[in-house]
């Protein structure tokens, strides 16, 4: 927003600024293309990145990686509960998917 806090009304300001030069702080969940974000953040249309997306799972923010015991991590395998299911009409209309 070029104005952060412009759409609340003075005593609800979600908007602010952060304490890292040239951020913004957003208290709630952040919605583009939606009104309605069940999330932190929701994009419902294509999403364009000039840089890097880091994760959580990104080997970049990982260190000691080491190879595990594969008949372990099997017998850990056969204990998940693992299931099938379809994605509820109202979700699958609004997230654009066609085979539920």
């Amino acid at each position: 927003a070029s104005n952060p806090g412009q759409f609340e009304n003075d005593g609800d300001v979600l908007w602010q600024r952060g304490h890292v030069p040239d951020t913004t702080v957003y208290h709630g969940r952040v919605g583009i293309n939606t009104d309605a974000p069940d999330e932190a953040l929701v994009v419902c249309g294509n999403a364009k990145v000039m840089g890097r997306v880091m994760h959580p799972s990104d080997s970049r923010a990982k260190q000691n990686i080491r190879e595990v015991d594969t008949n372990e991590q099997l017998r850990r395998i056969t204990q998940m509960r693992l299931v099938e299911y379809d994605y509820k009409p109202e979700f699958a209309s609004v997230m654009g998917i066609k085979n539920t």
